[in-house]
């Protein structure tokens, strides 16, 4: 028998026999009902640091044409 069991931070897992399904209930495990609406379902967390945000460089205008500085002077 296999069943889906859901853990909202350790995400989803197969159970393959009774023995271990109800060892992971112990251990907060639930059995995955796909008629439980979205909303009451936890999402699993995220681990580990935040990525890091870097700062953007800007590029020079790539419109600009060698042909268009010499014009101004």
């Amino acid at each position: 028998m296999n069943v889906v069991m859901v853990h909202p931070q350790h995400g989803a897992k197969i159970a393959i026999n009774e023995i271990e399904i109800q060892q992971d209930e112990k251990n907060g495990w639930t059995r995955y009902n796909p008629d439980t609406p979205a909303e009451q379902v936890a999402a699993p967390q995220r681990r580990g640091r935040p990525r890091r945000v870097t700062e953007s460089i800007e590029q020079p205008n790539s419109a600009m044409l060698a042909s268009d500085e010499s014009e101004g002077v």
